[in-house]
């Protein structure tokens, strides 16, 4: 069932951001004093006042923009998906700042004459009832009503909560109590560096443009949510900002980009690990990937643009042979050659993402896990040495997703590195987890547990 949607729009820097992230009672999105910060929708399903809708927060609108430079090019594509969100919205907030009517704004308020009917004129930036009567003469653009508010303080917000949901009902004919299936998604994350297609593969997963693509980096600054369906599996895309060196991070908006997308990481089940088939992998991507591992997320390592590669018999094995060669830790993580562009691999790549899915929920009993425990100390017994010796007495599955096992042993203090490895191995390879990062830790009676 569709949520009614609740659109927030005005020129960059009036409070948009900050207003969106009040009515959520979250921080969602980024907020700087920095004009034009938002340049994807970011949107969000939320509950005001008992009743659910989508909330969405645009672009800025800005009126002097260059078309001729790649600048200029962003911010028209950002106006014209402004634009596309309040032609379908229900109800939108239009925002301006008590401090300034620029021509950006009378030229915004234009464009908004269509759409008179569901527009709720908001005047920002009045805390303390500050300029109320400059806020007043707005009403000679023609507004029947304007409400003053401040997002930033939550002076009237309550006020503004009210008018949107009272339109809405007037609007909309869905019960305020109706109950809304909460779907199982699988959530992905696209990770990677700047411009190699993470906003390309979001939008062709999602059969949408909500990720702007351009060739600048840098375009995609706040992580932007799509969904969609395959084989009967609900998925929630993640697209984020792309991570480059901290040393290479000079500005602040940047600096919460990267930090935001790295956190989409304990949001996500899995990670997609998006690496430019032409550059190979880099630094940069195996620190991401580390990052996912010690979180125990499922990671796919892959190779976009794989069109553009010359067209050689195993080519593909070649470039996973690299990998394994330089990045023995993720020795497990599948590798798959794709192209967002034109949908080459795609396919492949969420079939791999069922599977990995399987594995991440998979939970082994203790009499099945233990009776394979047994057959492995057989195999290889720990050591006999008067230093080296211990026993294995037990193992449980303490979780999935992420999967982490403990085994309880005599002295922990002497099972090596390489007998967890072992154990580890014998998990992945006997016990179905052959695609996922399996965290050990061991633990002894009355003692601190040691992870491995």
């Amino acid at each position: 069932m569709r949520l009614p949607v609740v659109a927030l729009a005005g020129r960059p820097n009036v409070g948009k951001s900050t207003l969106f992230n009040r009515l959520l009672h979250k921080r969602r999105a980024i907020t700087d004093p920095t004009p034009g910060v938002t340049r994807d929708p970011v949107s969000m399903d939320t509950v005001i006042l008992g009743k659910k809708l989508t909330l969405i927060d645009t672009g800025g609108f800005k009126l002097d923009r260059d078309p001729e430079s790649p600048e200029g090019a962003l911010e028209t594509l950002v106006v014209e998906r402004t634009i596309e969100i309040l032609k379908k919205a229900d109800l939108i907030v239009l925002i301006l700042d008590v401090a300034e009517i620029t021509l950006e704004d009378e030229e915004f308020i234009d464009l908004m004459r269509p759409y008179q009917n569901k527009l709720i004129p908001t005047v920002n930036k009045c805390e303390g009832g500050r300029r109320e009567a400059d806020a007043w003469n707005l009403l000679s653009y023609g507004f029947e009503k304007i409400l003053m508010i401040s997002a930033e303080h939550g002076d009237n917000v309550s006020d503004l909560e009210e008018e949107i949901i009272n339109r809405l009902a007037k609007i909309d004919d869905t019960p305020s109590d109706i109950v809304i299936e909460e779907k199982n998604f699988l959530r992905i994350a696209l990770l990677g560096k700047p411009n190699t297609g993470k906003s390309t593969l979001s939008n062709r997963l999602t059969s949408s443009s909500s990720s702007i693509v351009t060739d600048i980096p840098g375009t995609t600054r706040d992580v932007v949510e799509g969904t969609f369906s395959f084989k009967k599996q609900d998925f929630l895309v993640l697209d984020t900002a792309g991570i480059r060196r901290r040393t290479k991070v000079n500005e602040n908006i940047e600096y919460y980009s990267v930090n935001r997308a790295i956190k989409t990481i304990d949001n996500s089940d899995i990670v997609f690990l998006i690496i430019d088939a032409q550059e190979g992998l880099t630094d940069q991507d195996k620190k991401i990937a580390a990052l996912a591992h010690d979180k125990g997320r499922g990671i796919i390592l892959v190779l976009n643009k794989w069109d553009t590669m010359p067209q050689i018999k195993n080519a593909l094995q070649a470039a996973e042979d690299r990998i394994r060669f330089v990045f023995p830790k993720m020795e497990y993580a599948p590798v798959l050659g794709i192209s967002a562009r034109d949908g080459t691999g795609v396919d492949k790549l969420l079939n791999m993402a069922l599977r990995m899915y399987g594995q991440l929920k998979h939970h082994i009993e203790t009499s099945e896990l233990n009776q394979a425990l047994e057959k492995w100390m057989e195999e290889n017994p720990p050591p006999v040495g008067k230093q080296t010796r211990f026993r294995v007495k037990y193992a449980v599955q303490t979780s999935a997703n992420p999967v982490r096992f403990v085994f309880f042993v005599s002295r922990k203090d002497a099972v090596s590195e390489a007998y967890i490895s072992f154990l580890r191995n014998r998990i992945r390879s006997n016990l179905g987890f052959s695609l996922i990062p399996v965290d050990i830790e061991l633990r002894s009676s009355g003692k601190r547990s040691t992870r491995g």
